[in-house]
Protein backbone atom coordinates (compact mmCIF):
# COMPACT_ATOMS: atom_id res chain seq x y z
CA UNK A 1 0.00 0.00 0.00
CA UNK A 2 1.63 3.60 -1.13
CA UNK A 3 -0.40 4.85 2.34
CA UNK A 4 1.09 2.77 5.41
CA UNK A 5 -1.93 3.65 7.50
CA UNK A 6 -4.28 1.55 5.34
CA UNK A 7 -2.03 -1.24 5.03
CA UNK A 8 -3.98 -4.43 6.37
CA UNK A 9 -0.64 -6.21 7.01
CA UNK A 10 0.96 -3.27 8.82
CA UNK A 11 3.06 -4.21 12.05
CA UNK A 12 0.19 -2.19 13.68
CA UNK A 13 -2.45 -3.06 11.71
CA UNK A 14 -5.46 -4.04 13.82
CA UNK A 15 -6.86 -6.38 11.66
CA UNK A 16 -6.06 -10.00 12.24
CA UNK A 17 -3.86 -11.71 14.04
CA UNK A 18 0.37 -11.33 14.06
CA UNK A 19 2.23 -14.79 12.49
CA UNK A 20 3.44 -15.49 16.09
CA UNK A 21 0.74 -15.68 17.55
CA UNK A 22 -0.50 -18.72 15.78
CA UNK A 23 2.15 -20.92 16.21
CA UNK A 24 0.01 -23.36 18.32
CA UNK A 25 -3.06 -23.49 15.92
CA UNK A 26 -6.02 -21.27 15.90
CA UNK A 27 -8.16 -20.81 18.77
CA UNK A 28 -11.16 -22.97 19.80
CA UNK A 29 -13.84 -23.18 17.26
CA UNK A 30 -12.32 -21.61 14.45
CA UNK A 31 -12.62 -23.07 11.16
CA UNK A 32 -11.03 -20.97 8.37
CA UNK A 33 -8.84 -18.05 7.55
CA UNK A 34 -9.38 -15.18 6.00
CA UNK A 35 -6.76 -13.48 4.21
CA UNK A 36 -7.37 -9.61 2.65
CA UNK A 37 -4.44 -7.86 2.03
CA UNK A 38 -4.59 -6.79 -2.13
CA UNK A 39 -6.65 -3.53 -3.53
CA UNK A 40 -7.50 -3.50 -7.06
CA UNK A 41 -4.60 -6.15 -7.98
CA UNK A 42 -4.02 -8.35 -10.90
CA UNK A 43 -3.84 -11.91 -10.58
CA UNK A 44 0.03 -12.30 -10.34
CA UNK A 45 -0.44 -10.59 -7.16
CA UNK A 46 -3.12 -13.15 -6.12
CA UNK A 47 -0.22 -15.54 -7.13
CA UNK A 48 2.09 -13.91 -4.48
CA UNK A 49 -0.86 -13.50 -1.94
CA UNK A 50 -1.15 -17.68 -1.97
CA UNK A 51 2.50 -18.30 -2.00
CA UNK A 52 2.90 -15.77 1.17
CA UNK A 53 -0.43 -17.60 3.15
CA UNK A 54 1.46 -21.05 2.44
CA UNK A 55 4.60 -20.24 3.41
CA UNK A 56 3.82 -18.37 6.71
CA UNK A 57 0.46 -20.09 7.61
CA UNK A 58 0.49 -23.14 5.57
CA UNK A 59 0.63 -25.26 9.44
CA UNK A 60 -3.08 -24.03 9.75
CA UNK A 61 -4.83 -24.94 6.77
CA UNK A 62 -5.07 -28.56 6.89
CA UNK A 63 -7.36 -28.11 9.82
CA UNK A 64 -9.33 -25.12 8.25
CA UNK A 65 -12.52 -25.91 6.38
CA UNK A 66 -12.68 -22.46 4.30
CA UNK A 67 -10.28 -19.64 3.25
CA UNK A 68 -11.22 -16.51 2.13
CA UNK A 69 -9.14 -14.72 -0.27
CA UNK A 70 -10.21 -11.67 0.71
CA UNK A 71 -11.28 -8.67 -2.11
CA UNK A 72 -9.36 -6.51 -4.51
CA UNK A 73 -9.17 -9.01 -7.08
CA UNK A 74 -9.96 -6.65 -10.03
CA UNK A 75 -11.16 -8.95 -12.69
CA UNK A 76 -13.08 -7.26 -14.53
CA UNK A 77 -9.90 -4.71 -15.68
CA UNK A 78 -9.24 -4.57 -19.12
CA UNK A 79 -6.09 -6.68 -20.12
CA UNK A 80 -6.45 -9.15 -16.37
CA UNK A 81 -5.12 -12.07 -16.92
CA UNK A 82 -8.76 -14.59 -15.85
CA UNK A 83 -6.81 -18.27 -17.16
CA UNK A 84 -3.99 -16.88 -14.82
CA UNK A 85 -6.55 -16.44 -11.89
CA UNK A 86 -8.27 -19.91 -12.68
CA UNK A 87 -4.85 -21.82 -12.82
CA UNK A 88 -3.93 -19.99 -9.32
CA UNK A 89 -6.94 -21.02 -7.86
CA UNK A 90 -7.08 -24.67 -9.46
CA UNK A 91 -3.71 -25.35 -7.94
CA UNK A 92 -4.40 -24.10 -4.99
CA UNK A 93 -7.81 -26.57 -4.24
CA UNK A 94 -5.75 -29.46 -5.79
CA UNK A 95 -2.70 -28.76 -2.62
CA UNK A 96 -5.79 -28.58 -0.23
CA UNK A 97 -9.19 -30.38 -1.46
CA UNK A 98 -10.90 -29.73 1.86
CA UNK A 99 -11.04 -26.30 1.52
CA UNK A 100 -13.94 -24.24 -0.08
CA UNK A 101 -11.91 -21.61 -1.36
CA UNK A 102 -13.46 -17.89 -1.09
CA UNK A 103 -13.36 -14.80 -3.25
CA UNK A 104 -14.62 -11.28 -2.70
CA UNK A 105 -14.55 -9.37 -6.03
CA UNK A 106 -16.26 -6.72 -5.00
CA UNK A 107 -14.78 -3.85 -6.99
CA UNK A 108 -14.41 -5.75 -9.29
CA UNK A 109 -18.53 -5.91 -9.59
CA UNK A 110 -18.56 -1.88 -8.57
CA UNK A 111 -15.30 -0.78 -10.55
CA UNK A 112 -15.81 1.80 -13.25
CA UNK A 113 -20.46 1.15 -12.58
CA UNK A 114 -20.79 4.99 -13.11
CA UNK A 115 -19.39 9.24 -12.00
CA UNK A 116 -19.93 11.77 -9.48
CA UNK A 117 -21.96 14.40 -11.41
CA UNK A 118 -21.06 18.20 -9.98
CA UNK A 119 -22.19 21.46 -10.64
CA UNK A 120 -19.96 24.70 -10.00
CA UNK A 121 -22.03 27.13 -7.68
CA UNK A 122 -19.16 29.85 -7.75
CA UNK A 123 -16.07 30.88 -8.34
CA UNK A 124 -13.73 32.75 -6.15
CA UNK A 125 -9.97 33.32 -5.98
CA UNK A 126 -8.55 33.17 -2.36
CA UNK A 127 -4.56 33.82 -2.26
CA UNK A 128 -3.88 34.07 -5.37
CA UNK A 129 -5.69 30.59 -6.10
CA UNK A 130 -8.79 30.36 -8.23
CA UNK A 131 -11.57 27.59 -6.19
CA UNK A 132 -14.32 26.23 -7.45
CA UNK A 133 -16.83 25.96 -5.46
CA UNK A 134 -18.87 22.66 -6.16
CA UNK A 135 -22.52 21.04 -4.55
CA UNK A 136 -20.40 18.37 -3.87
CA UNK A 137 -18.32 17.63 -1.03
CA UNK A 138 -15.29 15.40 -0.25
CA UNK A 139 -16.08 14.87 3.02
CA UNK A 140 -19.52 13.84 2.36
CA UNK A 141 -19.70 12.18 -0.74
CA UNK A 142 -16.09 11.00 -1.23
CA UNK A 143 -14.40 10.87 2.36
CA UNK A 144 -11.78 8.58 1.08
CA UNK A 145 -10.11 12.11 -0.88
CA UNK A 146 -9.33 12.85 2.87
CA UNK A 147 -8.80 9.79 4.37
CA UNK A 148 -7.15 7.88 2.65
CA UNK A 149 -5.30 10.26 0.89
CA UNK A 150 -6.69 10.00 -2.69
CA UNK A 151 -6.82 11.43 -6.05
CA UNK A 152 -9.97 11.46 -7.53
CA UNK A 153 -10.11 11.40 -11.26
CA UNK A 154 -12.26 14.39 -13.03
CA UNK A 155 -13.27 13.85 -16.86
CA UNK A 156 -11.42 16.10 -19.30
CA UNK A 157 -8.92 17.80 -16.20
CA UNK A 158 -5.14 17.02 -15.27
CA UNK A 159 -2.75 18.08 -12.61
CA UNK A 160 -2.44 21.62 -11.50
CA UNK A 161 -0.61 23.82 -14.16
CA UNK A 162 -0.54 21.05 -16.77
CA UNK A 163 -3.15 22.40 -18.51
CA UNK A 164 -4.05 26.29 -19.34
CA UNK A 165 -6.83 26.92 -16.25
CA UNK A 166 -6.16 25.69 -12.53
CA UNK A 167 -8.87 25.56 -10.01
CA UNK A 168 -8.77 24.05 -6.34
CA UNK A 169 -11.90 22.07 -6.71
CA UNK A 170 -13.76 23.08 -2.86
CA UNK A 171 -17.26 22.24 -1.81
CA UNK A 172 -20.19 23.60 0.15
CA UNK A 173 -19.52 22.42 3.90
CA UNK A 174 -18.20 24.57 6.78
CA UNK A 175 -15.12 22.44 7.07
CA UNK A 176 -12.18 24.72 6.09
CA UNK A 177 -9.95 21.49 4.79
CA UNK A 178 -12.89 19.84 3.04
CA UNK A 179 -10.92 20.33 -0.15
CA UNK A 180 -11.33 17.46 -3.58
CA UNK A 181 -7.84 18.56 -4.71
CA UNK A 182 -6.38 21.24 -7.64
CA UNK A 183 -7.21 20.58 -11.22
CA UNK A 184 -6.43 21.76 -14.33
CA UNK A 185 -8.63 22.13 -17.12
CA UNK A 186 -8.82 22.70 -21.08
CA UNK A 187 -11.22 25.59 -20.58
CA UNK A 188 -12.03 28.46 -18.36
CA UNK A 189 -15.25 26.73 -15.65
CA UNK A 190 -17.94 28.67 -15.07
CA UNK A 191 -20.64 28.88 -13.13
CA UNK A 192 -23.54 25.68 -14.00
CA UNK A 193 -20.72 23.68 -15.27
CA UNK A 194 -20.48 20.34 -14.64
CA UNK A 195 -17.92 18.37 -13.01
CA UNK A 196 -17.75 14.98 -13.38
CA UNK A 197 -15.56 12.73 -10.82
CA UNK A 198 -15.35 9.29 -12.83
CA UNK A 199 -15.58 5.67 -11.42
CA UNK A 200 -16.87 6.86 -8.06
CA UNK A 201 -20.01 4.71 -6.99
CA UNK A 202 -18.01 2.01 -5.03
CA UNK A 203 -17.01 3.69 -2.46
CA UNK A 204 -18.92 7.14 -2.73
CA UNK A 205 -22.31 5.29 -2.22
CA UNK A 206 -20.95 3.14 0.93
CA UNK A 207 -19.48 5.89 2.58
CA UNK A 208 -21.17 8.89 2.60
CA UNK A 209 -22.38 11.11 5.04
CA UNK A 210 -24.70 13.88 5.66
CA UNK A 211 -22.53 16.36 7.77
CA UNK A 212 -23.80 19.72 7.27
CA UNK A 213 -27.03 18.18 6.36
CA UNK A 214 -25.71 17.94 2.95
CA UNK A 215 -27.75 15.44 0.60
CA UNK A 216 -26.46 12.60 -0.70
CA UNK A 217 -26.18 12.69 -4.58
CA UNK A 218 -29.39 11.25 -6.02
CA UNK A 219 -28.54 7.53 -7.81
CA UNK A 220 -29.77 7.28 -11.12
CA UNK A 221 -29.33 4.65 -14.10
CA UNK A 222 -28.08 6.00 -18.03
CA UNK A 223 -29.65 3.97 -20.36
CA UNK A 224 -28.22 2.72 -23.48
CA UNK A 225 -30.23 5.11 -25.81
CA UNK A 226 -29.66 7.78 -23.53
CA UNK A 227 -32.53 8.39 -21.21
CA UNK A 228 -32.12 9.53 -17.52
CA UNK A 229 -33.95 7.04 -14.81
CA UNK A 230 -33.40 8.48 -11.07
CA UNK A 231 -33.65 5.42 -8.63
CA UNK A 232 -33.40 7.35 -5.75
CA UNK A 233 -33.69 11.18 -4.36
CA UNK A 234 -32.19 12.24 -1.09
CA UNK A 235 -33.96 15.16 0.67
CA UNK A 236 -33.61 17.07 3.79
CA UNK A 237 -35.39 14.83 5.82
CA UNK A 238 -33.01 11.52 5.13
CA UNK A 239 -30.84 14.14 7.06
CA UNK A 240 -33.28 14.92 9.79
CA UNK A 241 -34.11 11.08 10.43
CA UNK A 242 -31.03 9.94 11.45
CA UNK A 243 -30.40 12.21 14.18
CA UNK A 244 -33.79 11.76 16.10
Amino acid sequence: METDLYNPSGEQSRLGIPQEELTNGVPPGIEGLHVHALCENEADATERLIQALESRFGHLLPSMKWCNLGGGHLMTRPGYDVDRLIRTLKAFRQRHPHLEVVLEPGSAIAWRTGPLISTVLDIIERGGIQIAMLDTSATTHMPDVLEMPYRAEVRGADYPDIKAHTYRLGDLTCLAGDIIGDYSFDQPLKIGDRVTFEDMIHYTMVKTTMFNGVAHPSIAIQHEDGSIEVIRKFRYADYEGRLS
